[in-house]
């Protein structure tokens, strides 16, 4: 019986280590049961990024009348706080408490600050639609409620998704923790597709009512899942807490030690223009299929689904790519290049009035933004000394946080500045089908930028002399080799 036991669980891990992405991170100290159990915070943040720029966005657009402008610098509020990732990050890991905990006691301020988001966010829609008593309710006040709640959610998003990573990345040893990041990406794609089903479902018949009830049932779920995932995950250290504080450091000068290495600007250039590219669409998309192809709310809510399907694709295969040697600029590089003609099918699905062509887009562009993110990411962290892998981290999800809100208020203003010429001759999709394209150039402009970077990498490669055992380093200059082999030990 126990041969029988040990011959079960060992088949199990092998399936589990070959098809779940990143479950090689886990070791004896650190099973895989309780990464998976730490990374339930990411679901709570894709069910609120969900929440907020998929269902919310068409139904303050769509339902309620918002004008897009407004409805796209709601969503982007959230911005304010995504420089400061890499500062909050940098901050939890000289906080001192009494039991000597860092990084749980940040979640929990996140949490409570998205729980006050999602408490507030039904009264503002209430206000909003005119909905029962609130029918004669100053609109003014809707407005400024729901961009408060915005704000609260977003900020607790930004908080509790970097600190988490950074718990995430205490519990690993060095080597595993690109690993573990990549399923905490893994997990927060997760959370968006299961998420979006589940408001599929539940908005089917669409009431200002039904919606009050998702939204203050996802206030309860956040912070259970939140603290299951917190529990027991962060040693006490009592030691620790009586230690002298280090020296200060702003976050503007950790910040130039890192944009001070070679090539990292123009790879951060290159986040901010891919990100911008594939996320002008996350505000308009769902508005796009309920004003053009006339789908309904849980049909659009299903394009996040898609779109998270595809993104999770991407993660999956840029981590086998990546695992079997290829380069993480190359990974960046193969989704930029999807993401051009993704956009191109969609702008297409509005002539041909085609839900399917659409749906294909959808995916494609999913994809590509899936490949681009563990490129640019598994980059951005190689680019950086060991001792600033969580800077660098921070780096990334903050261009990347900042971006993603600059690109969604960009899409509402262009939005609505074509929807004011309407009385000339635009027609429905114009307003939409031109950020489309708006994006693809952005793509292409990023794909230029990160050329120069593949050439710089792929200049440099290393080969094993079978007979002497000796490594070679070869690069783009010929005169180096000789010096190299001259020299008489490795380079």
């Amino acid at each position: 019986m126990d041969n029988f036991k040990g011959f079960a669980l060992r088949k199990i891990s092998e399936v589990s280590v070959r098809y779940l992405p990143f479950a090689d991170a886990a070791s004896d100290a650190v099973p895989l049961s309780r990464l998976l159990r730490l990374s339930l915070f990411q679901v709570t943040v894709g069910m609120a990024l969900v929440l907020m720029v998929g269902t919310l966005n068409r139904v303050m657009i769509v339902e309620l009348q918002v004008p897009a402008t407004l409805v796209g610098v709601m969503l982007a509020l959230p911005l304010a706080f995504a420089p400061f990732r890499a500062l909050i990050g940098f901050r939890s890991d000289r906080f001192q408490s009494a039991l000597g905990l860092r990084r749980l006691p940040y979640i929990f301020k996140g949490t409570m600050l998205q729980f006050g988001g999602f408490a507030i966010m039904p009264f503002a829609l209430l206000v909003l639609s005119g909905y029962g008593e609130a029918v004669n309710a100053p609109r003014w006040i809707g407005l400024s409620s729901a961009a408060l709640a915005f704000l609260l959610v977003g900020a607790g998003v930004h908080i509790v998704q970097t600190i988490g990573l950074a718990l995430a990345t205490d519990l690993v040893k060095e080597e595993a923790q690109p690993k573990v990041v990549g399923l905490m990406y893994v997990m927060l794609l997760v959370g968006m597709i299961v998420s979006a089903f589940v408001y599929g479902a539940l908005l089917q018949n669409y009431t200002p009512g039904r919606l009050i009830q998702v939204i203050q049932g996802s206030a309860v779920v956040t912070v259970a899942l939140n603290f299951f995932a917190m529990w027991k995950q962060e040693a006490r250290d009592r030691g620790r807490a009586m230690a002298p504080q280090g020296p200060k450091v702003s976050f503007v000068e950790a910040w130039a030690r890192l944009t001070q290495r070679k090539g990292m600007l123009r790879l951060l250039t290159i986040i901010a223009l891919g990100t911008v590219g594939f996320g002008m669409a996350d505000v308009l998309l769902e508005p796009f299929g309920g004003k053009v192809l006339m789908m309904s709310v849980a049909e659009t809510t299903r394009l996040t689904i898609f779109l998270a399907c595809g993104s999770l694709v991407g993660f999956v295969m840029a981590s086998r790519w990546l695992g079997a040697g290829a380069l993480p600029v190359d990974m960046a590089l193969y989704g930029l290049a999807a993401g051009v003609p993704a956009f191109g099918l969609i702008v297409w699905s509005s002539m041909m009035i085609s839900v399917p062509m659409l749906l294909t887009g959808t995916l494609l562009a999913g994809f590509g933004a899936g490949l681009f993110g563990h490129g640019t990411l598994t980059a951005t962290m190689r680019s950086a000394p060991r001792e600033q892998i969580g800077l660098s981290l921070g780096a990334w999800g903050a261009v990347q946080a900042t971006s993603a809100g600059v690109a969604i208020a960009i899409a509402g203003i262009v939005r609505d500045a074509i929807v004011a010429t309407e009385a000339v001759g635009t027609s429905a999709s114009a307003p939409y089908t031109s950020v489309f394209l708006i994006e693809a150039a952005l793509l292409a402009l990023a794909l230029l930028l990160a050329l120069p970077l593949r050439s710089k990498e792929s200049g440099r490669t290393v080969e094993v002399n079978p007979i002497e055992n000796t490594c070679l380093l070869v690069v783009a200059e010929p005169h180096a080799v000789p010096q190299a082999i001259e020299s008489g030990r490795p380079s």
